[in-house]
């Protein structure tokens, strides 16, 4: 847990909570004063992804009513005690909560292991601790990744997705000229391709059933499989008769889990990235006859984390030609329904509507008395 920080005396910022299914509520609530070991950032762009939907919809098993949002995010230094970060200094911060980061007196195997990332008790800003729908956020220091002074501005706030894209590549064991297959041309499948393409596949598959979808794919040179026509038949003839040497499941879809084993060769790879709302039908005898190696991954390691952040600076993956569209704080509900349609823009940001998000004391008590005396 987090130490118990006094407040900024007489500040307060805007933010969004989540209140229950298809409820968000922008409120005021007081700006937390780090100590050694947190940082207080200026939050500059905030992701919404798949999760964060779920989460407005109420389907998320640990999220509860009041949490304040946002787990994709950047920001600018205001405040860090020990300092770890220069103020002004532009960040990415890798949102997991593992049992180091707790401080916890009897960690997970995982933990123990260095394998923090898939901790038996990890959480999240923005689900398990407040996140960064707020003009500033509370993090713990070493969550925090300085930024190259090269990123171009804005892109270190695609710095958690991509770390996804990272990860499911290395565990891939793609070492280079392997045909790919992707299920799924939402941003982690994208993302996914650009990765493998960076690091020397021989020929990248996107399947996915959404046009627009389909033409993003294509703006970077990838083939896509024809709507209309069996996705599998297509990846293998796309390879020759043999199936695609790995295949990655980006979209998380039970006709997806029924394809994939299909779709790759014999003794092939199939990388599970999307994440199941229920167990899916998998074809296990097809598991066994092609000898198939099905490997899960979740979310990212620091280093691939760390990685993403060295992709995006100088813009290595051409990520700044991606399809986005931002909303300030106040239109977070039109945030998330444009996530939720997932069309015209493979991103969609919050971004702060001012500079500073802090409200004197004597102006919030006479817009909002009835929050104050809670407080």
């Amino acid at each position: 847990m987090l130490q118990q920080t006094k407040e900024w005396p007489m500040s307060f910022m805007n933010a969004v909570t989540w209140d229950g299914p298809d409820q968000l509520k922008q409120t005021s609530v007081r700006v937390p004063t780090p100590v050694a070991g947190e940082v207080l950032l200026r939050t500059t762009r905030v992701g919404i992804c798949g999760s964060d939907v779920t989460i407005l919809k109420g389907h998320h098993a640990r999220a509860q009513p009041g949490i304040v949002l946002g787990h994709e995010f950047s920001g600018i230094v205001e405040s860090a005690p020990g300092g770890e970060f220069a103020p002004a200094s532009r960040v990415a911060v890798l949102p997991l909560i593992s049992c180091r980061d707790r401080n916890e007196a009897s960690p997970c195997v995982a933990c123990r292991s260095g394998n923090e990332h898939v901790c038996a008790r990890l959480g999240l800003y923005g689900v398990d601790e407040p996140g960064a729908l707020a003009s500033h956020v509370l993090v713990r220091a070493r969550n925090v990744h300085a930024v190259p002074e090269d990123t171009p501005e804005g892109l270190e706030g695609l710095a958690e997705p991509l770390a996804v894209a990272v990860h499911a590549v290395s565990r891939s064991g793609l070492k280079g000229g392997e045909s790919v297959a992707i299920f799924g041309g939402g941003p982690i499948g994208l993302f996914t391709a650009l990765v493998a393409r960076h690091k020397g596949a021989g020929r990248v598959l996107i399947v996915e059933p959404n046009p627009w979808r389909q033409s993003v794919a294509k703006s970077y040179g990838f083939d896509v499989a024809q709507s209309g026509s069996d996705p599998v038949e297509q990846v293998v003839e796309y390879t020759g008769g043999d199936g695609a040497d790995i295949v990655f499941d980006s979209a998380g879809h039970p006709a997806v889990a029924a394809a994939v084993t299909g779709a790759a060769r014999i003794g092939g790879t199939i990388m599970v990235v999307g994440v199941y709302k229920e167990p899916p039908a998998v074809d296990l005898r097809t598991v066994n006859f092609a000898e198939l190696n099905v490997i899960g991954t979740r979310v990212y390691a620091e280093e691939d984390f760390a990685e993403a952040i060295s992709l995006l600076a100088g813009d290595v993956l051409n990520v700044a030609a991606l399809p986005t569209q931002t909303f300030p704080l106040g239109e977070s509900a039109e945030a998330f329904a444009a996530a939720a349609r997932g069309e015209n823009a493979m991103k969609v940001f919050i971004i702060p509507t001012d500079s500073t998000g802090l409200v004197a004391e004597k102006d919030f008590q006479e817009q909002n008395q009835e929050e104050l005396n809670n407080a």
